[in-house]
């Protein structure tokens, strides 16, 4: 059988595209061979930072979905502000809030001491967050590897593409599907909110509504802390009844009109979610299942791979 030039052509050009996106697929074992201590560094790192802050597990479970949702799993939240960036940690939904990048930076330098150049930002940041969860009593699940670093960052899609604390459900649902991430999903990830904290400004128009959507005492608790004017800092706990423990008390407070944020409480309001959140708060382990799953979709939000990207030296600034 003969094959022509341009048949022979096409072929070779398929199995080359074939071989680049097998090349390009994140996987587990990525640093099997060239750095295998990576996993356990890190491991260590965050369990330090965590038990010195129970906190710091939602802060490391936040970065990985702030960097995420913009530009795609590729670090460039942790880029520093400089003559030719403009930092994603300026923008609205991160000033003042996103924190932990110090904890990062401290993996960062540890797996640089026995592997330099090799293990990337991104994925530093894709392996706290699952560690992090499991610190606090969260699920577990297997991370996958190989995401490289951008050399941009992009402070005009870190104030459009991150969900926010007064979106509606409609807004909450299609900006995650737009990540490609179901409405499930959407759900299972906000329950993160079963720890960490929240700043007065985000929560003082639910708690002075007086709406039918929040019970009355717990509105009360929560203007102790958190005055009509001033004091905008103030801090108070996502979930009340275990602020430290990644659970599904979060969906349980729900039921009983006790979200903090009104992106919480939207959650239970009537809408196509309603079932979702009772399922939750009934079934532990439907929650844990549904939150890795989540978790590691969204890690495979558009990675850079292969030949793309860079390995930072340091996680705040390109080599």
């Amino acid at each position: 059988m003969s094959i022509s030039n341009n048949s022979f052509v096409a072929i070779f050009s398929l199995l080359l595209l074939s071989s680049m996106q097998c090349h390009a697929q994140l996987s587990s074992t990525f640093y099997d061979r060239t750095c295998p201590t990576a996993l356990t560094t890190i491991r260590t790192s965050i369990r330090q930072a965590v038990s010195s802050e129970r906190r710091m597990a939602a802060s490391l479970i936040r970065l990985h979905f702030h960097d995420c949702f913009v530009q795609g799993c590729d670090a460039s939240l942790l880029l520093d502000e400089t003559p030719t960036i403009v930092s994603e940690k300026t923008a609205l939904p991160n000033l003042g809030s996103v924190r932990g990048f110090s904890i990062i930076e401290d993996a960062k330098r540890e797996i640089e001491k026995t592997c330099p150049g090799v293990v990337s930002c991104a994925d530093i940041l894709a392996v706290a967050a699952r560690d992090a969860s499991t610190l606090v009593g969260g699920p577990s699940w297997t991370v996958k590897l190989g995401r490289r670093d951008s050399i941009t960052a992009s402070h005009t899609l870190a104030e459009t593409d991150l969900p926010g604390p007064f979106d509606p459900l409609s807004r909450l649902i299609s900006g995650f599907a737009n990540k490609g991430l179901t409405t499930r999903d959407m759900v299972a990830l906000s329950g993160s909110h079963s720890i960490g904290q929240a700043q007065c400004f985000l929560f003082r128009d639910r708690i002075y509504s007086n709406g039918t959507d929040i019970d009355a005492g717990f509105a009360s608790t929560r203007r102790r802390q958190c005055p009509q004017e001033d004091q905008n800092g103030n801090l108070a706990p996502l979930d009340l009844v275990t602020p430290n423990q990644l659970d599904n008390n979060y969906f349980k407070n729900l039921r009983q009109r006790k979200g903090l944020l009104q992106s919480d409480q939207v959650l239970l309001s009537g809408g196509s979610t309603d079932d979702i959140v009772t399922e939750y708060s009934n079934s532990p382990r439907a929650f844990a299942s549904d939150f890795a799953a989540a978790m590691i979709k969204m890690g495979d939000i558009s990675p850079l791979t292969g030949q793309n990207g860079i390995i930072r030296t340091v996680c705040g600034a390109i080599n």
